[in-house]
């Protein structure tokens, strides 16, 4: 670390983390991040992956949430269109449920409470005869097509950490905080980095831990949250591509929860989200065959041919932790965010986070900024709505024009890895790339059109320390790779930790 005394300290490298690290850091703050892990090692990569207002939510009466989140959708599309774009979705109408007068009213409140100008509107649709009802059974013969956004989560939180990076924030990740005491009018952080540590000061704790952040509370501060907590559990499967359109699907089901079908990573698609009550320890999260079987028969409910749990070729979990509002069911407690200040008289503040959605991340960090700002006189105005994230300073619909520059210039990528570069770092892509003129440039090939180049960019610029992080957060390579590639990129990266 460069310096002994922060202004600000964030807990936790998540999405909520980063972003208000970033938010920070913007307006002139010396900020350190300290993350256990790997960012977005937690609930930030276990996402269904879309930027949306939470069409369900309406009928919780979360309309603010709602107006906020489908505002939001928009301002993420223009600051990151290489890691966010818009997709369509189809909610087909199941006529043992929701009633079409219903949906209707739902979608045109969704489509007009947020002020929504890039995305189009919502749409009949007559799945007799679109294309978008050949996977489905006969009997689903009527929908609604509507606008949401997909966002890649894990990116997202990595680049807002590059963000802040950039603008002279201190990231540190495999750092745990071990303790943080206020001493006269500082925090004082005993941190531990393998078998050391040692400690650094700060004006303003933030814990942003996520699923840990009463742990954080209660372990490492040393306090009671006032707001109670509620993990909830949301497991996703993926599978081999089941329909050849680009349109998404939102299945309502008999226990008034949703499902969504998404085309994931070009060649699967992605089948979420489960909402279950979770007691035990967050780093244990891990999906159950009674999820695997409630989203196999979600969808299959829906679909001409069933799917199996032979097909699935990747699961994963996450454990919200959302504000404990007394909902009966998981499903309905809140999405909103609760930021919780505790500044006594004379001593050092602590902001903690609880709930939260990826989708509005952005506005929370702005919140959580101005809740601190009494305690930084003079701090500069929001600045967060308008500036793109690292190499996303293009259109919002300009990354196929982007990918034609970048194969003209590398006309040795082949087109899926153009796109994927693409996709994954935007008008950086060029700069990883480099002074290359032959793919031999690039280094040692590990699988999957990942090369030593990228491996090596990925450990320099965005704090990747295996092949877990690479394969998993960084990219979803790891739908591609075998154990044999994977163990060898494990060596490879091992071999290059020992050397360097």
């Amino acid at each position: 670390m460069t310096r002994d005394v922060f202004d600000l300290a964030v807990i936790g490298g998540g999405v909520n983390g980063c972003g208000i690290a970033r938010d920070a850091a913007g307006r002139g703050l010396n900020v350190l991040l300290v993350e256990q892990g790997d960012l977005a090692s937690g609930t930030s990569s276990a996402s269904t992956k879309l930027i949306h207002g939470g069409l369900r939510y309406l009928e919780l009466y979360e309309f603010r949430l709602v107006r906020e989140a489908l505002a939001e959708r928009e301002v993420l599309l223009r600051s990151a269109p290489h890691i966010a774009w818009p997709l369509r979705f189809v909610l087909p109408h199941h006529a043992g449920l929701r009633p079409w007068w219903m949906l209707r009213l739902g979608l045109f409140l969704y489509d007009h409470l947020g002020g929504r100008r890039i995305l189009p509107g919502t749409r009949s649709v007559d799945l007799r005869r679109d294309p978008v009802g050949a996977p489905l059974q006969p009997r689903y013969t009527r929908a609604f097509e509507y606008s949401d956004c997909w966002v890649d989560d894990a990116r997202l939180v990595v680049l807002c950490a590059k963000d802040a990076a950039g603008r002279g924030a201190e990231i540190c990740t495999r750092t745990r905080c071990v303790a943080a005491r206020r001493v006269e009018r500082h925090w004082r952080l005993t941190l531990q980095v393998g078998g050391a540590v040692h400690e650094v000061a700060a004006r303003v704790l933030v814990n942003a831990g996520g699923p840990w952040v009463s742990h954080v509370l209660t372990d490492v501060i040393g306090q009671v949250a006032q707001s109670p907590i509620r993990l909830v559990k949301g497991s996703h499967i993926v599978v081999r591509r089941l329909f050849q359109h680009d349109r998404c699907y939102m299945f309502q089901n008999a226990d008034r929860r949703i499902c969504f079908a998404i085309p994931y990573e070009d060649d699967f698609t992605l089948i979420g989200t489960t909402d279950e009550d979770y007691t035990g320890d967050p780093a244990d999260v891990a999906i159950t065959e009674g999820e695997e079987a409630y989203l196999l028969g979600a969808v299959s409910e829906y679909l001409r041919r069933p799917i199996a749990g032979a097909e699935i070729v990747w699961r994963y979990s996450g454990v919200r932790p959302l504000q404990d509002d007394g909902s009966s069911k998981a499903q309905d407690a809140t999405r909103d965010y609760v930021l919780e200040l505790d500044a006594p008289d004379g001593g050092a503040p602590l902001l903690s986070v609880f709930g939260g959605k990826i989708t509005t991340f952005r506005r929370l960090a702005e919140a959580a900024m101005t809740r601190l700002a009494p305690f930084f006189p003079g701090l500069p105005r929001a600045w967060t709505a308008g500036a793109p994230l690292p190499g996303g300073d293009f259109s919002w619909n300009g990354a196929p024009g982007l990918r034609a520059e970048l194969w003209d210039r590398y006309p040795f990528l082949s087109e899926r890895m153009a796109a994927r570069l693409v996709r994954s770092y935007g008008t950086l892509a060029a700069e990883m790339l480099g002074d290359a003129r032959d793919r031999e440039a690039l280094g040692c090939g590990f699988g999957a059109g990942l090369t030593e180049r990228e491996v090596d960019w990925l450990c320099r610029t965005e704090w990747a320390r295996s092949a877990e992080d690479i394969l998993w957060r960084r990219s979803k390579l790891g739908l591609r790779f075998s154990s044999a590639e994977t163990a060898r990129l494990s060596r490879w990266m091992n071999s290059m930790a020992v050397s360097g």
